[in-house]
């Protein structure tokens, strides 16, 4: 099976493409590069610029009539950043979206899988969502996914497009082989900051919000090592059909997460162990935008997709750190 990828030169896309290449399918990379690297996409089929470019679109799938599905990942993702340049997501992973989406029912290619995230949960007293439970998305770039969501809904109630739509929890490590991994020079995740503090690129890891709600006071997150979420994505254009087919829905939502809530602090806990030393750590309030955090009921993944995960959290930390000391090879820089 042929499948395009959007944002397949970045962090998530990369390795999904990867995953799909295990399974014998064949991904085609469009990315703008705004952020992902060239040298992420290798060899694979690519076609460098925006999602909206209908013209580019066009030319895609004619030199490429066999694509089968879209995945959709092209995003801006950083939340703080988010809050400070509102129109610019609003812009790119709304307006632009829509161009993708409509161009995709004018070509009769309409089978979309959506990356979404579960920053749109509201907050639970005992932090475990399902699909049906209520939203309140805190960011511009979490009510960017919001919209996006309702979008292919509707889209899909009124023309061919059909949609899966992945809520991502919060992918972790690094592709198996070490040929990819977070690009960032300095990522805003959690991990990678964690990563840079044990490498001495930074003087301390800072958590920030240690008087949230939860058994510790600080954040709570479901951490998935993004090789599984890749191969989520596999069983999801896999089974595309069957599963709305299941469902009865011509779009339908999915979790994927480990299924379990990791707070920061025991993360740090985790790290050091792996790490083998504890790493210096100081505390701050929150930043503008940030979510106590939830951890996914991983129910209907299973059920629908026949998938589970695989990697421990603890995997997905060495991953992080072996890529850590392998990034200067590849990219050029720490």
């Amino acid at each position: 099976m042929k499948i395009l990828v959007t944002g397949g030169a970045g962090y998530i896309g990369t390795i999904t493409c990867k995953a799909l290449e295990q399974a014998g399918h064949t991904p085609v990379v469009l990315d703008s590069l705004f952020s992902g690297p060239r040298v992420f996409v290798g060899d694979r089929i690519f076609y460098e610029g925006d999602i909206a470019d209908r013209e580019l679109l066009r030319r895609v799938f004619a030199d490429h009539p066999d694509i089968e599905a879209t995945i959709h990942m092209a995003a801006r993702i950083v939340v703080p950043e988010s809050m400070e340049v509102p129109y610019e997501y609003y812009r790119d992973n709304v307006a632009k979206s829509l161009e993708l989406f409509d161009e995709l029912v004018a070509l009769g290619k309409p089978r979309v899988l959506f990356s979404s995230s579960a920053s749109l949960y509201a907050e639970k007293a005992d932090f475990e969502v399902t699909e049906l439970d209520p939203l309140a998305p805190a960011s511009p770039y979490a009510r960017t996914k919001r919209m996006m969501e309702q979008v292919l809904e509707d889209m899909a109630e009124a023309t061919s497009l059909r949609a899966i739509i992945l809520r991502y929890f919060n992918p972790v490590g690094s592709d198996p082989d070490l040929e990819s991994g977070i690009y960032v020079r300095e990522p805003s995740h959690v991990l990678g900051q964690l990563v840079m503090a044990a490498r001495g690129l930074k003087d301390a890891f800072t958590i920030t919000g240690v008087e949230h709600p939860t058994r510790d006071g600080t954040g709570i997150r479901d951490y998935i090592h993004v090789w599984d979420l890749a191969k989520a994505h596999v069983r999801a254009v896999e089974r595309f059909d069957a599963v709305l087919a299941e469902e009865g829905t011509p779009s339908t939502v999915i979790n994927v997460g480990m299924g379990q809530g990791t707070t920061v602090r025991e993360l740090v806990a985790s790290f050091e162990r792996v790490f083998g030393q504890e790493v210096p750590v100081r505390e701050a309030p929150p930043r503008p935008g940030d979510a106590v955090g939830a951890f996914a009921n991983v129910d209907k993944s299973s059920r629908l997709l026949d998938w589970k995960t695989e990697l421990t959290l603890d995997d997905a930390i060495a991953s992080a750190l072996a890529w850590g000391e392998r990034r200067k090879e590849i990219l050029g820089y720490e």
